[in-house]
């Protein structure tokens, strides 16, 4: 089985200390995140891109202190489970068309635009703009 696809929000909504109490609903995705990190930290392989790491880093950057920030990205950026795929002029410009086709965002146009390069069909994700792509199947924690 390929490895799936994680967007930046489930590493963001995992390490994020919320600073006012949570709604039911959030408390559920903040624990489905913690057990898609759970099972990357267990040696599940997945596979991101540079541009969902940037993303991961400008929030956590804003809401933690730097050092962890950094301790974060360090660790994400070491496992050898979790591949890295580089971003070409081609992927973005391919994600800003289908973004637009689709009315969706850059960032989640360009998980699919990867996604489809690598034969990844499946997405962890919280955002359910990946709905909106047939060959594109996003997942929780307990899949």
């Amino acid at each position: 089985m390929p490895p799936r696809f994680v967007d930046a929000s489930v590493f963001v909504h995992a390490y994020l200390k919320p600073r006012r109490r949570l709604k039911p609903h959030e408390r559920q995705i903040k624990a489905h995140a913690r057990a898609i990190v759970t099972r990357v930290e267990k040696g599940e392989s997945v596979v991101t891109s540079v541009v969902h790491l940037a993303e991961i880093a400008n929030v956590l950057e804003d809401w933690v202190p730097l050092e962890d920030a950094r301790a974060i990205q360090t660790g994400l950026c070491t496992r050898e489970n979790i591949d890295i795929l580089p971003v070409s002029r081609g992927d973005l410009l391919e994600a800003l068309g289908l973004g637009a086709e689709l009315a969706v965002g850059t960032a989640d146009a360009l998980a699919v635009v990867l996604m489809r390069n690598q034969g990844v069909r499946e997405i962890y994700s919280f955002d359910q703009d990946f709905d909106r792509f047939g060959d594109i199947r996003r997942v929780g924690a307990s899949a």
